[in-house]
């Protein structure tokens, strides 16, 4: 197999067909169509399920991309090394929204000011989702609140983050989960660890919400809050860049959750001059 086949199929797997792929690789789809029927000749199986509007990866397709991946980005690793040990080329960066809005402005100026040739592509989401993405090669590294357990991945502490408790102005003070009884909480989707944190927190108090609302960004929760919908668990930083902050309750929290660390975490086995030089600069 061509690294170039498996750049093709790479790529027609994440267009979902050709034509897409044949814009995106600035090639003809005659061409594209032809290499990926030559590598499942070569294979000796389907790669794709084809449909009128969308191709779908086969069993065996879904098994060769995981491989395509990581052959892909050791090319990339042995380019790298042989070129030297500056950084350059495109870092793919994964974090948390509140890390990505509080924190990464000041971390990819430095980064822009330090490393010129390096370009950084940005992908928000919640940790479990992106830390599958950097073991799958689908980013070069993330930045993810802990607990981080996976053996192959290696991190170093990027961030402590203040957590605090948030609610309509005027919320009596909240000391414990009894303080908030009947309330609803207001969280991201599952996978979030501050929702884990939020949750793990009732849970010990005893206290069952009376309704868990999922919200899609901070800023609708905070918007929530305000409304007096109900609490939410969230790094004092988010609340700098919010303007009604006035029309909102603090209240932080003691022991164990007062505080979070924010990782960056990247695949041990594929060591690259820009996540090491990433991982410099937030040392």
């Amino acid at each position: 197999m061509e690294l170039s086949d498996l750049r093709i199929f790479r790529t027609v797997a994440e267009a979902g067909g050709i034509t897409r792929a044949a814009v995106l690789l600035h090639r003809v789809p005659s061409n594209i169509t032809t290499r990926i029927k030559n590598l499942e000749e070569e294979l000796g199986t389907p790669l794709f399920v084809r449909e009128p509007r969308r191709w779908q990866l086969s069993p065996a397709g879904k098994t060769l991309l995981g491989y395509a991946q990581r052959l892909l980005s050791l090319a990339e690793e042995a380019r790298e090394a042989v070129g030297g040990s500056e950084a350059h080329g495109i870092l793919r960066l994964g974090a948390m929204e509140s890390t990505a809005a509080t924190r990464l402005p000041a971390l990819l100026e430095g980064m822009h000011k330090r490393h010129p040739a390096l370009a950084i592509e940005l992908r928000t989401g919640n940790p479990r989702v992106l830390t599958a993405d950097v073991l799958a090669g689908d980013l070069d590294a993330a930045l993810v609140a802990e607990p981080v357990s996976d053996a192959r991945l290696k991190s170093v502490p990027a961030y402590v983050e203040e957590l605090v408790l948030v609610g309509p102005a005027g919320h009596p003070r909240i000391n414990s989960p009894a303080d908030i009884p009947r309330s609803t909480l207001l969280v991201f989707e599952p996978g979030c660890p501050h929702r884990a944190r939020l949750e793990d927190w009732c849970m010990r108090g005893k206290m069952a919400p009376a309704r868990v609302v999922e919200v899609g960004s901070y800023h609708a929760i905070l918007g929530c809050c305000v409304a007096g919908m109900g609490v939410a668990l969230m790094p004092r930083r988010v609340l700098d860049t919010y303007t009604e902050r006035a029309r909102l309750s603090v209240h932080p929290l003691k022991g164990d959750f007062r505080s979070v660390r924010t990782l960056l975490v990247w695949r041990g086995d594929v060591p690259q001059a820009k996540v090491a030089a990433l991982a410099g600069l937030l040392r």
